[in-house]
């Protein structure tokens, strides 16, 4: 058998290439819920009843 020298440069740009993906996606989660804990609370929903009416029905 003969020896082939082998091209890591493909291997080399596929492995940079998934790690940049990597990254870029790790960031943009890390943004996403960095974004979604800073958001105000909503404010609480009024009563159902003012206190002291009575329901209104039809």
């Amino acid at each position: 058998m003969t020896d082939k020298p082998k091209n890591n440069n493909a291997r080399t740009a596929a492995l940079a290439a998934v790690g940049a993906i990597g990254s870029a996606a790790i960031a943009a989660a890390l943004l996403y819920a960095s974004k979604r804990k800073k958001k105000p609370d909503a404010p609480p929903s009024p009563p159902a009843i003012p206190s002291g009416e009575p329901p209104q029905t039809d």
